[in-house]
């Protein structure tokens, strides 16, 4: 019997996609495939954090919580965007919560206080203590670097940067401008699943027409050339496919749009946890943020160049827009739960792919590179992966 983490287990998985089996139930329920994840991929890779603008003011911050690493995102007084362990030095009380803004950060169990930049500037109670430093007991730092007005973090010490990390993804999406969007609308679900399923589901079009019957139109996209730690697809159309279907008017497109981006859509997964859509008129995000093996909290936002919502017809038109997340989104969700119970199940063996879902198939085969002891393949979708 081969072990979770032997590479001949996965042998069918690393086929070309017509000949691949779909990875082992196990490895969405089992704690120690979930472990080693945490481990090797969230715990060394660039997350998704949140929007730039989340945080446009001097003590503005927000919390981010990712397979049991909390973190806090700070803009200090110099305007600068920081990142910080959610750890009192003291004895590692977690320090805030949510999102909100202070002059400086207090430990709620102490009253230990740090300034914007991390510095420990009160320590109460410790006048006695030897040997004592204020300067060696800051928060703990982590990195954080910005890309399109999004915030990634990455919890190891060094490494590549986000750059390499993005590989080719910035000349795909270059033309959208994504730094200038303002998020127009939010929604935060608690979801009973895997967080790789969440991902693969937004990887595939197999599934539109019966889980999204009635409320999205099929796509068939091409998948794109990547080169860095993402992969995704094209799909061509005329006008917006971001609003509900029937809606009686949409919003103008992007005017700043060149090539394929004025064209039709990129549907990018991220890795290791995030889905983003560039369209024609607006960007939607979505960031998978595992809590347990059988858990992932799902953020999504919706957001439109900000001279779009300034127009006197946004407000009344937007609302098409929502309707369309608002029910896509759950639908998503609920086939992901109804998954994961079946994967639970003793009896689930694994399956085989579609032509229709290539971008599954390349999430799992990421996914092993790093899980599983083996060399890692070239970051790039290759011809010998897709469909003839």
């Amino acid at each position: 019997m081969t072990g979770l983490f032997d590479p001949a287990r996965y042998a069918k998985v690393r086929l070309p996609l017509l000949e691949a089996g779909t990875l082992p139930p196990d490895c969405y329920t089992d704690p120690a495939f979930f472990a080693r994840e945490r481990e090797r991929i969230f715990r060394t890779h660039w997350n998704l954090a949140c929007r730039a603008r989340d945080l446009p003011g001097p003590g503005d911050y927000c919390t981010v919580d990712l397979a049991g690493m909390p973190a806090i995102v700070l803009r200090g007084s110099d305007g600068v965007l920081r990142a910080f362990a959610n750890t009192c030095r003291h004895r590692g009380s977690r320090l805030v919560s949510g999102s909100g803004s202070a002059k400086a950060i207090s430990c709620p169990y102490h009253g230990w206080s740090y300034a914007l930049d991390g510095k420990l500037i009160a320590a109460a109670g410790m006048e006695r203590a030897e040997n004592f430093d204020p300067a060696g007991f800051g928060l703990v730092p982590l990195r954080l670097a910005e890309w399109a007005g999004f915030v990634f973090l990455n919890f190891a010490e060094d490494g590549a940067g986000l750059d390499d990390h993005l590989g080719n993804l910035p000349e795909y999406l270059r033309s959208h401008r994504a730094e200038d969007m303002v998020c127009v609308h939010r929604r935060v679900y608690d979801v009973a699943c895997n967080w790789k399923l969440c991902l693969e589901n937004q990887r595939e079009s197999y599934h539109v027409a019966v889980v999204h019957r009635g409320t999205l139109a099929d796509q068939l996209p091409e998948q794109l050339a990547a080169s860095g730690h993402w992969s995704g697809s094209w799909f061509g159309h005329r006008g917006s496919i971001a609003a509900r279907l029937g809606a009686a008017e949409t919003l103008p497109p992007i005017p700043a749009l060149a090539g394929r981006a004025a064209e039709g859509s990129y549907f990018i997964g991220l890795y290791p946890a995030s889905f983003l859509v560039f369209t024609v008129d607006c960007m939607w995000w979505m960031s998978f943020r595992p809590l347990a093996a059988d858990r992932t909290q799902v953020s999504t936002g919706l957001c439109f160049p900000e001279t779009v919502t300034r127009r006197a017809d946004f407000a009344a038109i937007v609302g098409d827009y929502i309707a369309r997340t608002d029910t896509s989104h759950p639908e998503d969700n609920r086939a992901t739960e109804m998954q994961q119970q079946g994967l639970a199940s003793p009896h689930a063996r694994p399956g085989r792919f579609s032509h229709r879902e290539a971008g599954v198939h390349a999430v799992d085969n990421w996914v092993l590179d790093r899980v599983l002891d083996t060399a890692q393949r070239d970051d790039r979708i290759t011809d010998s992966m897709l469909p003839a």
